[in-house]
């Protein structure tokens, strides 16, 4: 399951990001989503979704969505 699949308002837990791009593991990584770590689906965009990880709340389009796996 991804993001995309995710409810709003629920909170999931990151199991893992899946892509072979380094400079979106990367970037992931910086917003703080990384594995073990909670992240909630504020709401869903036509583009994406907006996440809270940690203390802040960030708009993540499909691709990054698709690889966060919840």
């Amino acid at each position: 399951m991804n993001l995309l699949d995710a409810r709003e308002g629920e909170e999931y837990i990151v199991k893992d990001v899946v892509t072979d791009d380094e400079e979106m593991t990367a970037f992931l990584f910086s917003l703080g989503c990384y594995s073990g770590e909670p992240i909630t689906v504020v709401s869903h965009r036509k583009g994406g979704c907006v996440v809270s990880v940690k203390d802040g709340r960030y708009s993540l389009d499909n691709d990054l969505a698709q690889a966060i796996s919840i």
